[in-house]
């Protein structure tokens, strides 16, 4: 295992382009964060494609509901989340730059609940109106090498996703 700051708030995801790894940030966005480590350890974002990815913006990922490769069809990605409930909001004045990790969400802002979008580039229009839980910290060029298009023909995914203190020996 890598020696990882605070391994216990680290996401390690295997992605069909490699790995890419995100410091959460529960002094952010505890609720999102505790979601997101519920969804990893259960197994749910595994095979999950990146079903929205734009160029010089972001590539968006973990639809558990409909997204999953290795379930089959995933014409309806973007369009699910996961068996728990919604959650509320939790803005901050983080700001939405290069290899910021964010939730996707409806219009309403208490309507996030799997997915989550990686931003390629400084995308500060967002901020204080998506829920900023982490950064990348390690494969941000593998993030750069997700297939574009919305949707995705053929679509990159997420292999794996755990805690890095999941990972220990």
């Amino acid at each position: 295992m890598a020696d990882y700051k605070d391994p216990e708030n680290t996401l390690i995801i295997e992605t069909t382009k490699g790995r890419v790894v995100i410091e959460m940030r529960p002094d952010l966005a505890p609720g999102h964060v505790a979601q997101i480590k519920k969804l990893a350890r259960e197994g749910q974002y595994d095979g999950v494609v990146f079903h929205r990815v734009i160029d010089g913006f972001m590539a968006q990922t973990g639809d558990v509901q409909h997204g999953n490769a290795d379930k089959g069809d995933t014409a309806r990605a973007g369009t699910g989340g996961s068996k728990y409930p919604d959650l509320k909001q939790e803005f901050s004045a983080e700001p939405h730059v290069r290899g910021t990790a964010s939730m996707a969400r409806a219009q309403n802002p208490n309507s996030a609940n799997s997915q989550f979008f990686i931003c390629f580039d400084d995308a500060g229009f967002l901020d204080r109106q998506y829920t900023v839980w982490g950064k990348v910290i390690e494969g941000m060029e593998n993030v750069d090498q997700i297939k574009r298009g919305e949707p995705v023909r053929d679509p990159d995914r997420m292999l794996t996703v755990r805690v890095a203190a999941d990972e220990a020996a």
